[in-house]
């Protein structure tokens, strides 16, 4: 009966998955809120206020999101009552306002690329084409 293991040797610790380690992170995510995207704004770079990024941001729907809104991040840095570390301030704006803005810029790069595809067919000569369908064949010999 050697073979059995000590009940006291059996301890959570010791039959618990190792943590693996992953970096920090250095802003804390608020609690998802129905209907919002988050992300943070930049409002100070090298000590200097950057009020023209966050009046753009403002302009294109970002508010920015008061501390006693998201108590679970009470702990970290706030400035006049919104939530702010570092010179970054958490924002938020509606999904809708996002989907609308990432299809722009979705519809924004595919007409330039239809641009730069048709400037380049318009360079091509058939002499001397830029781009030429190439096919590869294999065959095997009869031979044994």
């Amino acid at each position: 009966m050697s073979d059995r293991n000590n009940r006291e040797q059996e301890t959570r610790e010791n039959t618990a998955r190792k943590r693996v380690w992953a970096p920090p992170t250095l802003l804390p995510s608020p609690a998802p809120q129905d209907g919002y995207k988050f992300r943070y704004i930049r409002t100070s770079f090298a000590g200097e206020a950057d009020n023209k990024n966050v009046a753009a941001k403002a302009a294109e729907g970002w508010e920015p999101v008061k501390i006693e809104d998201h108590p679970e991040l009470q702990n970290f840095g706030k400035t006049s009552g919104n939530m702010e570390i570092g010179g970054l301030m958490l924002c938020k704006t509606p999904e809708e306002l996002v989907d609308q803005r990432n299809s722009y810029y979705a519809d924004m790069t595919k007409k330039q690329s239809q641009a730069v595809d048709a400037n380049l067919m318009r360079e091509n000569d058939p002499r001397m084409p830029l781009f030429s369908e190439k096919q590869t064949t294999t065959s095997r010999s009869a031979r044994g």
